[in-house]
């Protein structure tokens, strides 16, 4: 059977969730396990969420799933007692985000990968499964006042740019696949310490985890649940919640609020803002950090040239469009200078 997919028009689907009144949860969840016939497990996965209306993006492998997702509320347990069916997603931990109006994704999107975390690792002998220990919001206090741990943060750049724990070691990378021999140069320099590695959701520190174990690392740590459980649990614990900032996610909303702290600032103006977008410009459409200020003296574009760009009829971007070049076909994620130059039209 040809893979699923929903083939209404996008823009009529995000109209409709954006009119909706349907409450709704925005849920990520992942689980390493050995898939035989990825194939057939999408379809049915497919079939099986699109029955309770759940919206959202899924990668699976043979290595396992990875989710984000937004449920109708009506339907949590109905989800659960679903993935429940699946005998290794039973019980399977759900993070549900902080900060949430349910409307982060607008249609249902399940792809085949390679790997649900791309990472350039070839050795055969690798098992993923065997990761670092698992520790709580209590523990990692604890840990971090010891004084012999260390954290790193397993995400990209732009992710720590607008909220990390403090103190954490933050590899300058944009993929996960890049931060690896970084990371292995910092645990050679400290192998009489503790690691505590931390991510999002948990997917990318539990297979660093496991990576740098097999590599003979020892005294490794990891999140349970990421940022998000660690944020929801000190929070329960009544305890210092030690990450400041925003958390960066991947669906409509950029980000969720952790703590009230500004640590990042708008890549046009300078003034301390920690609101990701992407540029408005469709054939640029690179993220980076926008204050209100240079929303509006921009029209939400990464720099004038791109304003420009959007003000030309729409029969006229098309016919340029892959002849200019943008920041955002020059420059990666986050990495670029606001361009003020006005697009050569003539």
């Amino acid at each position: 059977m040809k893979g699923l997919h929903n083939r209404v028009d996008s823009r009529l689907l995000k109209q409709q969730i954006a009119e909706s009144t349907i409450p709704r949860k925005t849920i990520s969840f992942y689980k390493y396990a050995r898939i035989g016939n990825v194939r057939l497990f999408r379809d049915h996965l497919y079939l099986m969420l699109a029955d309770i209306d759940v919206l959202g993006r899924i990668y699976v492998a043979h290595e396992g799933i990875n989710g984000q997702i937004s449920v109708p509320s009506a339907h949590l347990n109905a989800f659960r007692v679903k993935l429940n069916e699946i005998t290794f997603l039973e019980n399977c931990r759900l993070n549900i985000a902080i900060e949430d109006d349910g409307k982060s994704f607008f249609k249902l999107a399940i792809k085949i990968r390679k790997k649900i975390v791309a990472d350039g690792i070839e050795d055969e002998n690798f098992d993923v499964t065997d990761n670092g220990r698992h520790i709580n919001a209590l523990e990692l206090n604890e840990m971090v006042e010891n004084g012999n741990t260390i954290m790193i943060d397993m995400r990209n750049h732009y992710e720590h740019e607008v909220g990390h724990f403090k103190g954490a070691i933050k590899p300058d990378v944009e993929t996960f696949r890049e931060s690896l021999p970084i990371v292995e140069e910092i645990l050679e320099e400290n192998r009489d310490k503790d690691v505590i590695m931390y991510c999002t959701g948990g997917i990318r520190c539990e297979k660093a985890t496991a990576y740098f174990k097999h590599r003979g690392f020892d005294n490794l740590f990891q999140v349970d649940g990421g940022i998000i459980e660690y944020a929801r649990k000190a929070k329960e614990y009544g305890i210092e919640n030690k990450f400041i900032g925003k958390n960066f996610v991947f669906d409509d909303r950029l980000g969720e609020r952790i703590s009230e702290d500004i640590i990042a600032k708008c890549h046009q103006c300078g003034e301390p803002c920690d609101t990701h977008t992407n540029c408005a410009n469709d054939a640029c459409h690179i993220l980076f950090i926008q204050c209100e200020k240079c929303t509006e003296e921009y029209s939400g574009c990464c720099s004038n040239k791109c304003e420009d760009f959007n003000k030309l009829p729409e029969e006229q971007r098309d016919e340029l469009k892959g002849t200019i070049e943008f920041n955002g076909t020059k420059f990666g994620k986050g990495r670029y200078k606001a361009a003020k130059e006005s697009v050569d039209i003539s």
